[in-house]
């Protein structure tokens, strides 16, 4: 009888037989893929000198034993074969002084979510080892009172909760101890004889331990199994990952890159049916129609809330289009693999338990394309809601179930798209669903996918310690994507600002140049990836369309759209150039056009509404003498935005107005429209710079100096949806009577 796999199939994850020997296609368009995905063997990457270098700076205040521990963890973490993103743990054992100066026995854990690739001293909480060690005799503890123990004999308060394996760091003797989810061991474990598998690729100095959830169960088999074999040098958790141990830090460290190094020489030897690539898609043509299809995929992902003025949660999309990904959804077996279970079950609070197939993408046919999308999504939705329904009575007092929606969806000439619920939560799932398609792979060039049963999916999907590391408060803009015209002067700056502060992750654009590039760089330093830089030129109908595919092909798609870009000049009416007054139109008003007409089609084909600010301006009401050129195009500007207001209400897009009065700055960064201006108005009035700012100020009612931030907030108003309200314009301008829109 040949070995079982799981495949998903309405929802279940049902043994299938996959073939051992599948039938290679010699065609001219076939290529194996497989058989060459593991890369050189694993090394040690201990330096001496580095170590020292981390006990000059960590050892006179955490001490030797810590100040190694985060250099060896570093180690680890910065190679993705080994841990990804929080994933894995290490530990040291050690003393710990109390105020009463005794000295006791303590367990430095990492802390639950931690990246081992930047982790500091503190990132290892510290707790009574010799307490924790007496729990082995408890005979059951649940995962809330485990977490109460840790919680309750910590050697400092203020440490974060230390990582679900704690208790066998603690149980295990060793002083140095380190599990990673090795992508290579976890190839071995997920197959129907993993256990012979590993002793023949590690030897038999290695313990071999069948899946068991992590927490006090995994802890106490782990310890048994060490005390019947206490020579051993490592240990394998089916379906889960690697321990090593060690007197010191690079003993454990290098103990943990030998046997991975052994695992992947042993997958190398034995890659004998590699996945055969049936179309080869090149990665650009993959990456355009990413492009394409983006937008309404998100649009098809974003969970309904059922409120009135935000009728929508939205998720981002990171596409996956690296050759690797699309010779495995363009291979013959590709589907197959796909479907079977998790690599580990660490993974499902990132990715759910399987990813969505679109089988026979039609990308030729935009309308037949949409109706597969749609139709695949519900049927993912309906399959995922069976799936909580079965395991319902499995649930745990306090944990919600997540949306059904896919988070992970895999599509042939295409790759992968995954979502998460801002850019680092689909760059996660992104990070795992390589690795995961990789392994898979690998795999199947040597037989059969086997990986853990539903009740055990279900069981770690809903962990209550999983889903602790997902808790994070969510900002009223969470998920939301904007653009930003303009943005590396004055009040764009501000804008961008406010709107990051709010959780939107926000696409700066502008001319190419220093002052775009360097609005970017300080942007990115305080908010990481949420910021994009997009160069562009808004009288440029292909430079506009270009920017939103940027932004698409970044994010998936946007929602807020802060039309800003403008310039001035001064000038009578009867001397006035016409080609410098079309300079002005091209930019203020036909700019607005091009942003407004392509945002529209984007909205559209999103089609989950969304929102246009302009900033406009006070002289759209109450214009300056010699300022024609400037209070006629955005007056003609702020037209354009009330006829899209009315066009665009039926699709809930909703078009308002921001008109501030005189911000000359933003921090350094000085106003281009008050460079032009400023000059013409300080002469006229016999004042430098700051006599102008003063003359702004007290000239409006509430005697304020309106700044970027002012406008920022203002954008936010209808960027948050305070009101039901499109069509409008709020004044920023410290009350000027002469201005009031009418």
């Amino acid at each position: 009888m040949r070995p079982l796999a799981f495949v998903q199939c309405c929802g279940r994850l049902r043994p299938r037989i996959l073939n051992e020997t599948s039938q290679i296609d010699n065609g001219p368009l076939t290529t194996n893929y497989g058989q060459r995905t593991v890369r050189s063997p694993m090394h040690s990457r201990w330096s001496d000198a580095e170590a020292s270098r981390y006990l000059d700076q960590y050892g006179p205040q955490w001490g030797e034993d810590l100040a190694l521990r985060t250099y060896t963890s570093r180690l680890l973490g910065a190679d993705d074969s080994l841990v990804l993103h929080g994933g894995g743990n290490t530990s040291v054992k050690g003393e710990h002084t109390n105020v009463l100066g005794q000295k006791i026995a303590a367990v430095y854990v990492k802390a639950s979510g931690q990246d081992m690739a930047a982790i500091e001293p503190a990132g290892h909480s510290g707790l009574d080892l010799e307490y924790l060690r007496k729990l082995r005799s408890v005979p059951q503890l649940t995962d809330a009172a485990m977490v109460e123990e840790f919680r309750t004999h910590f050697l400092d308060s203020h440490s974060a909760t230390p990582s679900i394996e704690t208790l066998a760091h603690a149980f295990l003797p060793p002083k140095y101890i380190d599990h990673t989810h090795a992508d290579a061991i976890l190839v071995l474990t997920n197959q129907p004889e993993g256990e012979r598998l590993v002793r023949e690729a590690l030897g038999e100095d290695v313990i071999f331990l069948e899946y068991v959830r992590p927490g006090f169960k995994l802890a106490h088999r782990a310890a048994t199994a060490f005390d019947a074999q206490p020579k051993a040098r490592a240990m394998v958790w089916m379906r889960h990952g690697l321990v090593t141990w060690g007197t010191n830090a690079r003993e454990s460290y290098e103990s943990m890159i030998e046997m991975v190094s052994r695992a992947e020489a042993y997958l190398a030897q034995h890659a004998r049916h590699p996945l055969v690539v049936q179309m080869r898609t090149p990665t650009a043509q993959a990456q355009a129609r990413f492009i394409q299809i983006a937008p309404r995929v998100r649009g098809l992902l974003a969970q309904p809330t059922g409120e009135q003025d935000r009728l929508y949660r939205r998720v981002i999309l990171h596409a996956l289009t690296t050759e690797d990904v699309l010779n495995f959804v363009d291979s013959d077996r590709g589907k197959e693999f796909a479907l079977a279970p998790a690599l580990t079950a660490d993974h499902l609070v990132r990715t759910k338990p399987w990813p969505l197939w679109i089988n026979q993408p039609a990308f030729d046919d935009a309308g037949k394309l949409r109706e597969q999308l749609a139709q695949s999504i519900q049927g993912y939705t309906a399959e995922y809601n069976a799936y909580l329904e079965r395991h319902a009575a499995e649930m745990p007092p306090g944990v919600a179930a997540f949306d059904p929606l896919p988070r992970v969806i895999l599509m042939p000439g295409l790759g992968a798209l995954c979502a998460g619920k801002d850019a680092r939560a689909a760059r996660i799932a992104g990070d795992i669903t390589a690795h995961t398609l990789r392994a898979k792979a690998q795999v199947a060039a040597m037989g059969t996918y086997e990986g853990l049963s539903e009740d055990h999916l279900f069981d770690m999907e809903y962990f209550t310690l999983q889903h602790a590391k997902l808790r994070r408060d969510e900002p009223p803009l969470d998920g939301e994507v904007a653009v930003i015209t303009g943005a590396a002067g004055a009040i764009g700056s501000g804008i961008a600002e406010g709107l990051l502060e709010q959780g939107c992750h926000v696409a700066v654009t502008d001319l190419p140049g220093p002052p775009l590039t360097q609005l970017a760089s300080e942007l990115r330093a305080r908010f990481g990836e949420r910021v994009a830089k997009v160069p562009l030129d808004v009288t440029d109908p292909g430079s506009v369309d270009q920017a939103f595919e940027a932004i698409i092909a970044t994010w998936g798609g946007v929602d807020l759209v802060i039309v800003n870009a403008g310039v001035a000049m001064v000038s009578a009416l009867e001397t006035m150039d016409l080609e410098r007054f079309r300079k002005v139109e091209r930019v203020n008003t036909e700019g607005t056009l091009l942003t407004l007409s392509a945002a529209t089609r984007h909205f559209k084909s999103q089609g989950t509404g969304g929102d246009i600010v302009l900033v406009s301006t006070k002289n759209v009401f109450a214009p300056g003498a010699k300022f024609g050129a400037y209070s006629a195009t955005k007056a003609a500007a702020h037209q354009l935005a009330r006829i899209a207001s009315l066009e665009l209400a039926q699709v809930d897009v909703r078009v308002n107005m921001v008109a501030p009065d005189a911000v000359f700055s933003h921090g350094a960064r000085k106003s281009g429209l008050w460079a032009e201006v400023g000059p013409d108005r300080m002469r006229a009035r016999g004042l430098d710079e700051k006599g102008l700012e003063e003359y702004y100020r007290s000239r409006n009612l509430l005697k304020a100096a309106v700044t970027a931030r002012h406008v920022a907030r203002a954008v936010l108003f209808f960027a948050t949806r305070q009101t039901p309200t499109t069509g409008a314009t709020l004044p920023v301008d410290g009350g000027l009577p002469d201005a009031t829109p009418r």
